[in-house]
Order: C-alpha cells, then sequence, then structure tokens
C-alpha cells in the first residue's frame, strides 16, 4: 500500500502538535521555527487549530508563529550566506552577479516581504536563499520574513474568527473538488516563477571570474 506524502506529513504535524500544544504560543512558535527551517508542516492549519481553541490571543499566535518563521528561515538564508557565491560562480560571470545583487538591494524588503505573504506553494526558501547569497543585512531579512509572514497569519486568524473555524475545511473541500484547476493554475504561475528565476540566477555567461575564483588562482 503506497503512502502518499501529504498523509506522512499530516501524521507527522499531528504528532507534534500533540507534543507542542501544552505549551500554548510557544508550541506555535516552536512549529513555525521546524516548517520554516526543516519539515514542511500546514502551518496556517495548525495557526487556526490554535486560534480556534484561544481567541483573545489571536495576535500574540500570529506574532509568534510569525517569529518562529524568521527564526527557521535563517538556515536557508545563511546556507546561502556561506555557499552562495560558489553555487553561482560557475554559472553567472562577476559582472553580471554585481547587477544581480545590485538589483535586489533596491528593492530587497518587499522581494522577501511579497513572497513571505503567499501561502504555498509560494517557493519562500527560494527567496530567502537568494536573500543570503546576496548578502542582505540580516536584521533586513529577519524583519521582512515575519512581517510578511504575520500579514499572512493575521488574515488567516481574522477569516477564521468572521467566519468559523470550518471556513479552512469548506476552502479545502473546494480544492479537492477542482483539484485539476487548483494543480494547473498553480503548477503555471510555479513554472513561470521558476523560469524567471533561473534566468536571473543561472545565467550561463562566462566572463569576469569571482572573488573565489581568483583566490583560488593565486594558490595555485
Amino acid at each position: 500500500m503506497k503512502i502518499s506524502p501529504v498523509a506522512v506529513i499530516n501524521k507527522w504535524s499531528a504528532v507534534l502538535l500533540a507534543a507542542l500544544k501544552p505549551f500554548g504560543v510557544w508550541g506555535i512558535g516552536a512549529l513555525a521555527v521546524i516548517d520554516s527551517a526543516a519539515v514542511p508542516l500546514p502551518i496556517d492549519a495548525l495557526l487556526i487549530y490554535y486560534v480556534v481553541h484561544d481567541r483573545p490571543k489571536f495576535v500574540v499566535y500570529c506574532f509568534m508563529a510569525a517569529l518562529g518563521s524568521a527564526v527557521g528561515s535563517l538556515l536557508p538564508f545563511f546556507i546561502g550566506r556561506a555557499g552562495g557565491e560558489l553555487f553561482l560562480m560557475k554559472r553567472i560571470n562577476r559582472k553580471r552577479y554585481e547587477q544581480l545583487r545590485d538589483r535586489f538591494e533596491r528593492q530587497e524588503f518587499l522581494a522577501l516581504m511579497i513572497p513571505a505573504m503567499m501561502p504555498p506553494p509560494m517557493p519562500v526558501k527560494l527567496f530567502e536563499f537568494a536573500a543570503g547569497v546576496f548578502e542582505m543585512k540580516t536584521v533586513s531579512f529577519f524583519l521582512a520574513i515575519m512581517i510578511g509572514k504575520f500579514i499572512r497569519f493575521l488574515v488567516w486568524a481574522l477569516i477564521t474568527i468572521f467566519f468559523g473555524p470550518t471556513i479552512l475545511h469548506s476552502i479545502t473541500q473546494a480544492i479537492h473538488a477542482h483539484t485539476a484547476y487548483v494543480m494547473g493554475i498553480g503548477g503555471i504561475l510555479v513554472v513561470l516563477l521558476a523560469a524567471w528565476v533561473t534566468r536571473k540566477l543561472f545565467d550561463r555567461k562566462r566572463g569576469t571570474r569571482f572573488p573565489a575564483e581568483e583566490e583560488a588562482a593565486e594558490q595555485q
């Protein structure tokens, strides 16, 4: 019998929720860290669970989930910062790299905050990695992710409060009823986004060496 990845994630989420539920706001914060740093979880649904059972603290839950997401996102960010130049130096020349970095720096905050506001399947980790590659300031990166995620979670919390906890179930049912359309539209958007990012990051022009290449050449 084949077990779907969704079933595995749901089972894992239920185990984590049961373990962290007694910790209240710290529990949703921990779940958000895990979701952003390592194992993808249905963090929006988990947040709604907390909000439904303790509505007066919905703002605190949203804040802690956003804070946990920002903390967890530091992992792909620092991976990009540590190895990003080596990752890109065989794909674009130094001049092109600097052009992309300058362009990113002009709109880096919105370039991170807007994707962070979007629910899955938005590949937020790709943007987080790129922020590390282009050496975005850690504080600015952290605030952009936290603000974007806070807005996203707050919207879900308010929808739940005003329309009831069944709203998520209704949305899920609607998605399952029109899976082909949802997957088709989502797939097109992801492909377009991936094509744009690939074009920007993986331009195979050859030219001036990266600093890392120059250091390697000098050592030889």
